[in-house]
C-alpha cells in the first residue's frame, strides 16, 4: 500500500469547496480521505468522491469537502492506493 498527501486545503466556516486531482492510472484502487490539522474541537469535514475516466488508462477524482462547522478548519487531502 502507498499513501500520501496529494493537497492541503482551507475552508471557511460552513463552506463547501470542490478539488481536483488528474493523471491517476485508471488500474488503482485510490482511497481518499481528509485529514484535518486544526485544533480536535472545530474540526468536523465531510467529503464526496466523484471518478471521470479521462483515458484508456487514466482517471480523474474531483473531491467535494464541506466544513460542517461555524470554524474556519484547514486539512490535508490524502490517499491510499490499496493495490
Amino acid at each position: 500500500m502507498t499513501t500520501g498527501v496529494q493537497f492541503n486545503g482551507s475552508l471557511s466556516p460552513n463552506q463547501t469547496h470542490q478539488w481536483y486531482t488528474w493523471g491517476w492510472p485508471a488500474s488503482d484502487h485510490v482511497f481518499w480521505y481528509m485529514m484535518p490539522t486544526s485544533p480536535a474541537n472545530s474540526s468536523e469535514l465531510t467529503w464526496n468522491i466523484a471518478v471521470q475516466r479521462t483515458s484508456a488508462t487514466q482517471c480523474t477524482y474531483w473531491i467535494t469537502v464541506t466544513n460542517q462547522t461555524g470554524n474556519p478548519i484547514n486539512f490535508e487531502g490524502r490517499y491510499a492506493i490499496l493495490n
